[in-house]
Formats: structure tokens, C-alpha cells, sequence
């Protein structure tokens, strides 16, 4: 092996290092990849908030896809939100993998948190987490022309058929849970906990870690059989 072939394969494994943790087992490697606190964007958020940075996840999950020392993903999820274009590019690159994802949710799934859930092959959360839905905002000004509406309601409707998409809500539905004012104080929307979301059809089974690892081990199983 040359030294210009070692050296890529040292920054891949020191990149997949610090991205998350690597789990070794019988049938084959896992990455663990934790989405938390807020999903960081084009702004850089302060020192006293945990964040999620897209330009940080995007390089790991590339490098994951070209790794042969990892066979599965999963995706640890307890965010608030934050950047919608962010988290959706994250949940875009998660949707385009070959590699067997799996996403849990894990004390929240809030906001732009539900795409992310959504994007890998298997979704999965704990019955005390609680995911809300609720329309598109954005920070600071807004002008109050037409072209500034438009974009929203362009933006809004980019996320939610990626949700429809990679989840068994129907869009009807999804819009409905998305526009209630019955539910939250100060907002519209809706909240549902890990039996709600499931019945909603927006995530595929209530479970853990568990269920979620024995999920992509089959995968993997399966995978290396028809490879063979």
C-alpha cells in the first residue's frame, strides 16, 4: 500500500472518529451518529448550546458510505430543530445512502428533527419521546411582499413532501397534525408522543436501540449473503 493510500484511509478513520463512535459485533460494524441540540447552519450559534453542525455530519456521513469498515448506520436523535435547510441537506444525504440506516428518536424529534427521523431505511422511537409539528418559521426580518410568503410556502412544501416521501403519512394527514390550534399555547401544530407517531404513520415502529440494531444487523446479513 502506497503512502498516499495510507494517509487517505488515516484522515477517513479520524474523520468517522470524531463524527461518532464505531460498534464492532459478529455480523459486522455499526457507526453510532448522535443528532442533538440545535441543528447548527450558515450561522454559528453560541458556546452554551449543544449543536449538530451540517458542514461537520454531511463530510462523516460521505465518508461512512465510502468505508469498508462500516457496514450499518444509526441515528441517535434528540434535537430541538434549527436551520431547515441544514437539517434538510442532512436528512438528504441520509436518504441517499446504500448503507442500512436506521434512525431512533430519543426525547425529541421537534421540528426539522422529523425529516431527519424520516430519512433512514427504518425508523424507530421510544415511547416517551415526543416529536412536534408545526409550520415553517424563520427569524429576523420579513418583508411583507408576496415573493417572501412565496418562498416560505415553497420551503414549507419542500419538507413535507420529503416527509411524505420516506414515511406512511399522507400528506392530508400530515398537513392537519401540522395546523392544528387546538394543541400548542403559542403556536399551531401539533405534538405526538412514540405511539402517536407511529399511528400516525410518520414513524414505522416504537422501539430502542434494541429493536433498532437487531434491524440492521438483518440488513447487513442479508446484504453480505448477496454479495457472495
Amino acid at each position: 500500500m502506497s503512502e498516499k493510500e495510507k494517509s487517505v484511509i488515516t484522515a477517513e478513520a479520524e474523520m468517522i472518529k470524531e463524527g461518532g463512535a464505531v460498534v464492532e459485533g459478529a455480523s459486522g460494524s455499526l457507526f453510532c451518529l448522535s443528532v442533538i441540540g440545535q441543528i447548527e447552519g450558515h450561522y454559528v450559534l453560541d458556546s452554551t448550546q449543544k449543536t449538530t453542525k451540517y458542514d461537520h455530519v454531511i463530510p462523516t456521513l460521505v465518508a461512512l458510505e465510502e468505508s469498508e469498515r462500516v457496514d450499518g448506520i444509526i441515528i441517535l436523535i434528540n434535537t430541538l430543530g434549527g436551520d431547515v435547510e441544514a437539517g434538510l441537506a442532512i436528512a438528504e444525504v441520509i436518504a441517499s445512502l446504500t448503507k442500512p440506516t436506521a434512525s431512533i428518536v430519543l426525547g425529541g424529534g421537534h421540528s426539522i428533527g422529523v425529516p431527519l427521523a424520516v430519512s433512514a431505511n427504518r425508523s424507530f422511537i421510544v415511547p416517551s419521546a415526543t416529536m412536534t409539528i408545526h409550520p415553517v418559521r424563520t427569524n429576523g426580518l420579513v418583508l411583507g411582499v408576496p415573493q417572501a410568503f412565496d418562498y416560505l410556502e415553497k420551503m414549507q412544501n419542500r419538507i413535507i413532501d420529503f416527509i411524505v416521501r420516506h414515511s406512511s403519512v399522507s400528506e392530508e394527514h400530515f398537513r392537519s397534525l401540522m395546523n392544528r390550534t387546538d394543541i400548542l399555547v403559542n403556536d399551531i401544530g401539533s405534538i405526538l408522543d412514540g405511539y402517536g407517531a407511529v399511528d400516525a404513520g410518520l414513524i414505522d415502529e416504537v422501539g430502542g436501540i434494541k429493536e433498532a440494531i437487531a434491524y440492521l444487523r438483518e440488513k447487513i446479513t442479508s446484504k453480505k449473503k448477496k454479495e457472495k
